[in-house]
């Protein structure tokens, strides 16, 4: 194991006056890809989210950054969640994109806010840094992750807050290119929303603007 940690250590390239390695390089473009997947209802995104996490797990354990590891364990969990779901529609049978219930937006900024108070007095205990924001992201993307194995719409708009929050928080942490993977996050959420918005449309048997269609 040790040998493919170093392996994966290695540098890769150098851009924007950081060194990239290559498990930076392969997260870049699998974050994107898997994010890009999703965004076209395609189910490979599960597969390659959950890959990614594994690769995640083994670097963040042995720097022994326990609480990242184990964050990469809860999303290969809810990634294998997801992948069974929309195989089979879950135990409802359902395959289509729906819109959240009312119950289910309360119960989502609950769940967000719960979270948010327990990893913000987990963080501010091991000192970790900007335990606030650092707190919120983790937060909205375990939520954003349920919602998005249920195929709820809103998935896209936590990932879009998600993401509006990270971009400074890394430019702050001069973690520049992952800035950069972010911002890309966010141009794909968006289009995500539209895309998934006007299936949901579609199954519905509602309306879709022309505009829209000819943007697929």
């Amino acid at each position: 194991m040790q040998m493919i940690i170093d392996w994966l250590n290695q540098p890769l390239l150098t851009a924007l006056g950081a060194t990239l390695s290559v498990v930076e390089g392969v997260g870049f473009v699998t974050g994107l890809l898997a994010v890009w997947l999703t965004a076209r209802r395609n189910i490979w995104n599960f597969p390659i989210g959950i890959a990614n996490g594994a690769l995640l797990f083994l670097l963040f354990f042995d720097a022994r950054l326990f609480a990242d590891a184990g964050l990469q364990i809860m999303f290969i969990i809810l990634g294998f969640a997801g992948w069974w779901f929309w195989l089979t529609g879950g135990v409802s049978r359902r395959k289509t994109i729906r819109a959240a219930t009312m119950v289910e937006r309360l119960g989502t900024a609950l769940a967000v806010l719960l979270l948010v108070g327990s990893l913000y007095a987990f963080l501010t205990w091991v000192k970790g840094s900007i335990p606030v924001l650092d707190a919120l992201i983790t937060s909205l993307s375990i939520v954003a992750q349920w919602l998005l194995n249920r195929k709820i719409l809103e998935t896209w708009l936590l990932w879009i807050a998600t993401d509006i929050i990270s971009i400074p928080v890394y430019l702050y942490k001069e973690l520049y290119l992952i800035a950069l993977l972010y911002a890309v996050f966010l141009v794909l959420a968006c289009r995500g929303y539209q895309l998934w918005r006007q299936e949901m449309l579609l199954s519905q048997g509602r309306a879709v603007p022309r505009a829209a269609l000819a943007t697929e």
